[in-house]
């Protein structure tokens, strides 16, 4: 039979069809490739650079972790810290690709397959089908972010996802997708999006977190699982589903993870909060420290210190210290550093936990109950005075400075502190709505006492504990290294050191209990009185007997001795007293000012054998590629004899055994060895106590914003800072993994001599009530 010749109507469809094909198909096809060799020979603008494709700029936040690898916080202006694609689960990944890109590992870049059903579907159908980005693609449009035309940057984007996946693998391009994309709340990166949101490490995510994190990135705000937690549960119940789709989750399990709610451990990511950060902010300023001028300073000494130690501690400083290899210097804020720190997070919580807890329960009720009773908050201050002490807070808050900046009147201001305004309290226990005047509210927080802790080991000088204040949110002083104040009794275990080490007395040296007066340089007798009434009855008693119940007559009795206040001072200064020191004779009973970083850290030399250690907290620094770039070891000095720091140890004992510090035995329960001091300024504006463990020595302050808020009575060092150090101790002791017990003993050096004091009166037991009273 003859083959049917087409008809002149089939020829011409046939012609259309193929014309229609190669309009709709072959030439769009032909242009785009066209198109892209235009934009990859930079036609439209240029494109990244191998060099910017082997090192894309991201802002990646630096790192500061623990001594036991524990992220303390970060410094950031995008909270972003990246992680390898080893440490990320199976489940993250498996959750990406199934939602994202299903033909991850069959394309090159661009799925040409994705992109055609796009295009089908918007042109032919009418309907808009966004997407078709592959991850790869979005990785692009992350990193190399553009504002041209949206044509002309698709083509960018497509060209340079081609080039992503030549220069890095599958898993490179994945873990990069991962570390850079937002996840809202302030969480860039799955490492601190699972760390916000869960407080994990990405490879503990439970698979529904992980499918979480993925469907977050979508659409961060309207998928938080914060503030639109139905639809992060439906979109997370999604991409569990897609993940069976795949035929990575059985039908089983998906039905099990879809039914589970979200269960959230919500940490913000803020410089406010967290643990650590009082410590955090000290590092900042630290690093990024300028060279010390002379103005900064009140006084010669001072200057001259913060110098020298800018010239000689790597980290001080260190931002301008060091360059990278472009010759630009670090930025802390984004070129993703790792600083690891001395800091124990264990000792750490603890330490604030102590803070938190005493100032709730026992030191801010107590001074609430005052106020309340006496109707007096700044003690001995004229109303003019109390004026001037507000008018400074409110010319240094944020409500004056934006009025101020707006261009408001003083008159307008100070009408705006006097209106009622709604705004949440905090306390202790809590926030409180409350509707109160901006003036009033000064007073309020002027009322709230603060506290510091430190906590350092001795044989090292590595800071494990550092707590600046009760929050740093709303209380941004420093009372652990930036603030200084009066010492009080916490200084005499130094000068009865001077007595051992360049007197020659010892512990059992006999003094009898009478006033002392000197003739000071000024010709003036200068005779110190006690602070509560006692009896001068003339006997004779050990020296060690004067430092267990703070006796200000014997330390005035060794510096009479000593009649060489310059020599104390400069005896002072080589134990670790770095803060300038008035040399006068009434030093002894601790008139000069000083940090409680400082002090502790001072205090650290009678543990450690007499080396005077300055105090360390970072031990090393990394770029984001785990390169080291520098690393810091504590400056050390022999200040005394290994004997003469083992005779103050048994003295300082002595003032926990029978002395001002009993509580520890008595409340506490503690039996190991431990020494320590109390110590009290004048009319109880500031209490101090420091304690001397062999692994551990750790040190408390207590004190008012304005030292004119204080207690009446029972503001003793012995009663308010002391139970801070009892408390983180309890804590330490039963807690096994740091190492540190109540068997610890303080080794007893060759041929060391242990004072006993046979035939001198020893020291008398001491009551429960004898142990909470404080000589100044």
């Amino acid at each position: 039979m003859a083959k049917k010749k087409p008809t002149l109507y089939e020829k011409l469809s046939t012609k259309r069809a193929v014309r229609i094909f190669w309009t709709v198909v072959i030439a769009p096809f032909a242009l785009i490739l066209v198109l892209l060799a235009m934009t990859a020979a930079g036609a439209f603008g240029k494109l990244p650079t191998f060099e910017e494709l082997e090192n894309p700029q991201s802002n990646v936040a630096t790192e500061i972790i623990t001594e036991d690898g524990k992220m303390l916080g970060t410094f950031h202006v995008e909270s972003r810290t990246f992680v390898s694609y080893n440490e990320l689960p199976t489940d993250i990944v498996a959750a990406l690709v199934a939602t994202e890109d299903a033909r991850y590992y069959g394309h090159s870049g661009i799925d040409f397959i994705s992109l055609a059903r796009v295009a089908l579907r918007t042109v032919g159908l009418g309907q808009n089908q966004g997407g078709g980005s592959t991850i790869t693609q979005q990785l692009a449009k992350n990193l190399f972010k553009r504002k041209g035309f949206i044509l002309t940057d698709k083509l960018k984007e497509w060209v340079t996802a081609v080039k992503l996946e030549h220069n890095y693998t599958k898993e490179e391009i994945i873990a990069m997708y991962l570390n850079t994309v937002f996840y809202g709340h302030n969480a860039y990166g799955v490492k601190t999006a699972a760390q916000t949101f869960f407080n994990k490490a990405p490879g503990d995510l439970a698979v529904q977190e992980a499918a979480l994190l993925v469907g977050v990135v979508n659409a961060p705000t309207r998928y938080s699982p914060l503030s639109n937690p139905d639809n992060s549960l439906t979109r997370r119940n999604t991409v569990l589903r897609r993940m069976q789709s795949v035929g990575y989750l059985s039908r089983a399990q998906t039905d099990s993870l879809t039914a589970l709610p979200i269960e959230l451990d919500y940490h913000a990511v803020s410089h406010d909060e967290g643990s650590g950060t009082y410590f955090r902010e000290m590092l900042r300023l630290v690093m990024q420290a300028e060279k010390p001028t002379r103005r900064q300073y009140l006084n010669d000494y001072d200057f001259l210190y913060e110098l020298r130690r800018w010239e000689s501690n790597p980290l001080y400083g260190w931002v301008h210290k060091n360059k990278k290899a472009d010759g630009r210097p670090y930025d802390i804020y984004r070129d993703g550093l790792k600083i690891y720190t001395t800091v124990n997070s264990s000792m750490q919580l603890y330490a604030e936990q102590a803070v938190e807890e005493r100032l709730k329960n026992e030191i801010q009720p107590y001074m609430d109950d005052q106020f309340k009773r006496t109707k007096v908050v700044f003690q001995g201050q004229t109303k003019a005075q109390i004026a001037t002490l507000i008018a400074n807070a409110m010319r240094y808050s944020d409500r004056y400075l934006e009025m101020e900046a707006v261009g408001a009147t003083p008159e307008q201001i100070d009408a705006a502190f006097d209106k009622p305004t709604q705004m949440k309290l905090f306390t202790y226990k809590g926030l409180r709505d409350t509707l109160i005047t901006p003036r009033d509210s000064i007073v309020h927080f002027k009322k709230m006492m603060r506290a510091s802790f430190v906590a350092i080991e001795p044989s090292t000088g590595q800071v494990k504990a550092y707590v600046g204040g009760p929050n740093f949110r709303y209380f941004k002083y420093d009372n652990a290294k930036q603030g200084k104040r009066q010492c009080g009794s916490t200084i005499k275990p130094f000068v009865y050191t001077f007595a051992f080490s360049q007197l020659g007395l010892d512990p059992c040296t006999p003094v009898p209990n009478l006033p002392v007066t000197i003739e000071t340089y000024s010709k003036e007798p200068w005779s110190p009185k006690e602070a509560s009434r006692v009896e001068y009855n003339g006997e004779m008693h050990p020296l060690k007997w004067g430092l267990a119940h703070s006796r200000n007559n014997y330390t005035a009795w060794i510096m009479k001795q000593a009649n060489a206040p310059e020599a104390v001072a400069d005896f002072l200064h080589n134990m670790g007293i770095r803060s300038w020191i008035d040399p006068v004779h009434a030093l002894a009973l601790g008139t000069m000012d000083v940090s409680l970083y400082e002090l502790v850290g001072a205090f650290t030399t009678f543990a450690n054998k007499g080396v005077s250690t300055e105090p360390i907290f970072v031990t090393r620094i990394e770029d984001r590629a785990g390169n080291l770039i520098s690393s810091f070891l504590p400056e050390t000095t022999d200040a005394i004899s290994e004997q003469t720091a083992y005779t103050t140890l048994q003295v300082l004992q002595e003032v926990v055994n029978n002395g001002t510090g009993y509580r520890l035995r008595g409340s506490y329960g503690f039996n190991g060895q431990m020494g320590g001091k109390t110590g009290t300024s004048q009319e109880s504006r500031d209490a101090w106590f420091v304690g001397v463990t062999p692994k551990l020595v750790g040190g408390a302050w207590v004190g008012g914003e304005d030292q004119s808020v204080h207690p009446m009575r029972a503001g003793e060092g012995s009663v308010i800072a002391l139970p801070i150090f009892g408390e983180f101790m309890k804590r330490v002791y039963a807690d096994p993994k740091l190492g540190i017990s109540q068997a610890d003993v303080f080794e007893t050096p060759p041929g060391g001599v242990t004072y006993r004091c046979d035939g001198v009166t020893e020291l008398e037991p001491v009551t429960p009530e004898a142990a909470e009273e404080e000589f100044f």
